[in-house]
């Protein structure tokens, strides 16, 4: 496993398992209890998951140090806001059974997240958070934030693969300092991406499957990435990409593939901003 160090000197594992989707607490548990066997130590949950529960209960099991994992949660916008994102945390913290959090990351740029972002940096300053990031933060949102903060978020999760590959954004994120971190860097499953044609081809070169070929795509570009699965097999092989280096062209080839939109979710339209507005995790 490889790290990258983020802007205040916290070291992060570089690939993570991911939960979105898995709320069922004894599929969860199992599913992290045997990513952590199979190696990994970045976990990445969120409120609005409905697992992290099931999270905390298989960390404590799983008998590794606490010192070995960086464990993640994200506040939902229904708790945006300076008192609220307090409370939330707090909840967040006391579901995972952990004294603190290696990352806690907004989940939206919606509602008051301005004013979770002081609580969240008083919940840094006060040592209860190893580093505070965000998710969701396309380039105008993160350099509005960058500017008018007084702790820059060290972390932006966004959807990145090789059929998004948000170039534009990057940009951004390096001009600030923002470590860059992909959800759904196996898109979803969408694209046919594993069979895909160029992806195949590449991989076969190294003896690695088309999946492989598109994380290690996106770790030699820098950035972290949480594939899920809940299959043991496919996690071990999702980790096992440390071993070999794509090339200049097999990137650019791979590069080529970017269609410059998502086809998961347009986070610009207002569709989605009612949508995701409306999704209550409690009452």
């Amino acid at each position: 496993m490889e790290f990258v160090t983020l802007s205040n000197g916290v070291k992060m594992p570089m690939e993570g398992f991911g939960v979105f989707q898995v709320p069922e607490a004894a599929v969860c548990e199992q599913a992290v209890r045997d990513a952590l066997e199979a190696g990994y130590r970045l976990i990445d949950t969120a409120a609005a998951y409905f697992n992290e529960e099931a999270v905390g209960a298989a960390i404590k099991k799983s008998g590794v140090p606490r010192e070995e994992l960086f464990v993640t949660t994200k506040l939902w916008i229904q708790d945006a806001g300076y008192e609220n994102a307090k409370k939330a945390f707090e909840v967040s913290l006391g579901k995972l059974g952990l004294d603190y959090l290696d990352l806690y990351l907004i989940h939206q740029p919606m509602n008051d997240y301005y004013g979770s972002w002081r609580a969240m940096e008083e919940l840094y300053e006060e040592g209860k958070i190893r580093a505070i990031g965000v998710c969701n933060f396309y380039p105008e949102r993160l350099a509005d934030l960058c500017l008018n903060v007084k702790v820059k978020p060290m972390v932006n999760q966004v959807e990145l693969h090789p059929f998004f590959a948000q170039e534009n954004g990057l940009e951004v994120m390096r001009e600030f300092g923002v470590q860059p971190e992909a959800w759904g860097p196996l898109a979803e499953g969408k694209h046919g991406i594993f069979t895909h044609p160029v992806l195949t081809e590449i991989g076969a070169k190294y003896g690695k499957s088309a999946a492989q070929a598109a994380l290690r795509w996106n770790v030699q570009k820098g950035v972290v990435i949480i594939p899920k699965s809940v299959h043991r097999e496919r996690m071990e092989e999702n980790l096992n990409i440390w071993d070999f280096k794509l090339d200049e062209d097999d990137m650019e080839a791979i590069a080529a593939l970017d269609l410059g939109y998502s086809e998961i979710i347009d986070h610009s339209a207002a569709q989605t901003a009612k949508f995701l507005n409306g999704w209550k995790i409690h009452e």
